[in-house]
C-alpha cells in the first residue's frame, strides 16, 4: 500500500500520506541510530522520539510536531529543548507496531504550509534545509521512505527558479516527485495560472526528469481565506478549472499532477465541469485532461470519500492521508480520528478488490513512475 502522506513531513506509503512536523529553528543535522530511535517507543504505542536527530554544530535547533506546540507547560518541562530535535505525537504509531495502516512506502515531503510566502534567498535556504532533512530520514529508513521535494518558491519569482533545487533532489537524492505551489503569494494568487508559459521552464523539467508535482497551495496570507479551512480547498478547486481551461496537455502529454484534499469541491460539481469540457473544449474530459490529473483521498468523512469514488474514474484516484490532519480530534460518533481516511475507503462496499488496489498502490506507481521502479527493484 502506498499513502500519499500530507504534513510537514510528507509520508507517502504506496498510496500517499503526508506527516507534518513543525520546524521552530534551523541549525545542522546528524542522524542516530535506529537501536536509538526504537528506545524511544513507549510500552503504551505513544511515541516519544526525543532525540530521533540530534543537532550538530553551534546552532540550536527544534522541531516540534503540533502535540509538542500545544503541550502543557509541566509536559513541555520533561523534553529536551535545547541541542536536539523533538519529534513528539501523543497517537499510536502504526507504522512502528505493525498495525492496520502500516505502509509500505512512505513520501516524506515537507509541511505545505511550511512553504510561507519569502524571498527567494529565503526560500532557497528553507527548501534545501526541509529536502536535506528529508532524505536523511529516507537514508535511514530507505525500506519505508522515498522522498518528495520542497521548490523554492517565492511570489514574483519566476518558477524555473525551481529548476536546480528538482534536479538535485531528483538526479543526486532520489526523490520521485515535488510539490508545487499554484499561489506562492499565499491567498493573493497574483502570479499567472498554473497553464500560463510562465511555468512551462519547470514542466519541461518535470518531463525529462518524468517526475509529478503535487499541487498545493501554502499558508494563507488573506485573512478573508482561512488556510486548512478554505484556502487549501479553493486552491484544489482553482487548480483544477486552470487545467481544465486550458491545452496544457497538448504540450505536455505526459505532464501529470495530484490534487489532495478529494480536489476540493470538484467532484460535487463534476457534471459542470464535464459540461464545460464538452462546451468550451468539445472534448469530454476523459480525454482532455483525465489521462494527467489525479485526485487523493484526504477526505474526512465516509460520505465524501464513497462519493468521490463513484464520480471519479477509479484510475484517477489515489490513496491520501494526513498523520496530522486539518481536523485532529475524534469523531464522537464513531470514537475514530477524523484524519484514519483509510476506514472510509475500507467501508465503500460498491469498491472491488482490483479497485482497491489501484487506489492504494497501482496507481500511485503509475503516477510516480521512479516510485514503480526502486520498488520493483526491490521485489515489490
Amino acid at each position: 500500500m502506498i499513502d500519499h502522506l500530507h504534513g510537514a513531513a510528507e509520508l507517502c506509503n504506496l498510496g500517499f500520506t503526508c506527516s507534518t512536523f513543525h520546524f521552530v529553528s534551523i541549525g545542522l543535522f546528524s542522524i542516530v541510530s535506529e537501536s536509538e530511535i526504537q528506545d524511544h517507543l513507549l510500552q503504551d504505542g505513544e511515541v516519544s522520539f526525543g532525540r530521533l536527530l540530534q543537532r550538530t554544530g553551534d546552532t540550536k535547533c527544534l522541531i516540534f510536531c503540533d502535540k509538542v506546540l500545544e503541550a502543557s507547560e509541566t509536559e513541555k518541562e520533561i523534553l529536551p529543548f535545547e541541542g536536539v530535535i523533538n519529534l513528539y505525537h501523543k497517537r499510536p504509531v502504526e507504522a512502528a507496531k505493525g498495525a492496520r495502516r502500516s505502509p509500505d512506502a512512505v513520501l516524506p515531503s515537507r509541511r505545505q504550509s511550511g512553504s510561507s510566502p519569502g524571498q527567494r534567498a529565503d526560500s532557497l535556504v528553507w527548501a534545501e534545509v526541509c529536502n536535506d532533512l528529508i532524505h536523511r530520514v529516507c537514508t535511514l529508513f530507505p525500506d519505508n521512505f522515498v522522498g518528495v521535494c520542497q521548490l523554492p518558491q517565492s511570489p514574483g519569482v519566476p518558477p524555473a527558479n525551481c529548476i536546480p533545487e528538482l534536479r538535485r533532489c531528483v538526479e543526486e537524492l532520489g526523490f520521485v516527485g515535488c510539490n508545487l505551489n499554484p499561489d506562492p503569494s499565499g491567498g493573493y494568487w497574483k502570479d499567472p495560472p498554473l497553464t500560463d508559459p510562465y511555468w512551462y521552464p519547470l514542466y519541461e523539467e518535470m518531463v525529462r526528469l518524468d517526475v509529478p508535482a503535487m499541487v498545493h497551495v501554502s499558508s494563507s496570507c488573506n485573512r478573508n481565506f482561512h488556510g486548512t479551512r478554505a484556502h487549501y480547498l479553493n486552491g484544489d478547486t482553482t487548480a483544477f478549472m486552470q487545467f481544465l481551461h486550458s491545452d496544457l496537455f497538448k504540450h505536455f502529454p505526459t505532464l501529470r499532477f495530484i490534487i489532495p484534499h478529494g480536489s476540493g469541491a470538484v467532484p460535487y460539481h463534476w457534471g459542470r465541469y464535464r459540461g464545460l469540457s464538452l462546451e468550451e473544449r468539445q472534448r469530454a474530459m476523459e480525454e482532455h485532461l483525465l489521462k494527467n490529473v489525479f485526485f487523493d483521498t484526504c477526505v474526512y468523512h465516509e460520505p465524501g470519500v464513497r462519493f468521490l469514488t463513484e464520480v471519479v474514474p477509479v484510475e484517477n484516484i489515489i490513496f491520501g492521508s494526513e498523520m496530522i490532519g486539518a481536523i485532529r480530534g475524534r469523531d464522537p460518533k464513531t470514537g475514530e480520528y477524523f484524519d484514519d481516511t483509510k476506514k472510509y475507503l475500507d467501508a465503500c462496499s460498491h469498491l472491488s478488490d482490483k479497485e482497491l488496489h489501484q487506489i492504494f498502490e497501482g496507481n500511485a506507481r503509475r503516477v510516480y513512475p521512479r516510485l514503480d521502479a526502486l520498488l520493483t527493484q526491490r521485489g515489490c
